[in-house]
């Protein structure tokens, strides 16, 4: 009964608030609470293919069009939603990352996606020292289940850096490459 009252929760917040991109939501949500959007992978793309060889997974990161009108100078708008893929990296038998012939890791499989999103009032139960701004995280497992072991707290402590970026990873290379038409 919990999980179907929650499932009901975080579809209706999904309808409500992803569903009319920029206007006010219904509701204040929390970290866990933000959806999958079923249709990101139509949404622009923030950046596409980031190779972590380092950690062997490849990053695909796509952003509704709340966040594309985001800017350098003022950071991402209320409403902006972030999804991130994280590909798991084709090994070899010696267990070593899989290269293409252009030097690029290969994609396996989706291992995990993760949603971060911002309005007026989210994460408000966030204790102040781990608040991002407005943003909230969600994570969830590849094949699109919630993942109920996610740890926020490892989110917002990767992000907090961030403060002068919007708490956004790769901020200055995603407007570099609109500066320069990539996107």
């Amino acid at each position: 009964m919990k999980k179907n009252l929650l499932s009901a929760i975080v579809f209706g917040a999904l309808v409500a608030g992803c569903s009319q991109m920029g206007s006010t939501p219904v509701a204040r949500l929390d970290d866990g609470q933000l959806p999958l959007p079923a249709d990101y992978k139509a949404w622009p793309r923030f950046l596409t293919a980031v190779q972590r060889e380092d950690v062997k997974q490849i990053r695909d990161i796509y952003m509704n069009t709340d966040a594309k009108k985001g800017s350098a100078e003022k950071g991402f708008p209320n409403g902006s939603v972030f999804v991130m893929e994280n590909w798991s990296v084709k090994l070899d038998a010696d267990g070593k990352a899989v290269k293409s012939a252009d030097g690029k890791l290969v994609k396996d499989k989706l291992a995990a996606v993760f949603v971060m999103g911002k309005d007026a009032g989210w994460g408000g139960t966030v204790p102040e020292a781990q608040r991002n701004g407005n943003w909230i995280y969600s994570a969830f497992k590849g094949n699109g289940e919630l993942n109920g072991d996610a740890k926020y707290d490892a989110c917002r402590g990767c992000h907090a850096p961030l403060k002068d970026k919007d708490f956004v990873f790769r901020y200055d290379e995603h407007f570099a490459a609109v500066k320069a038409g990539k996107y």
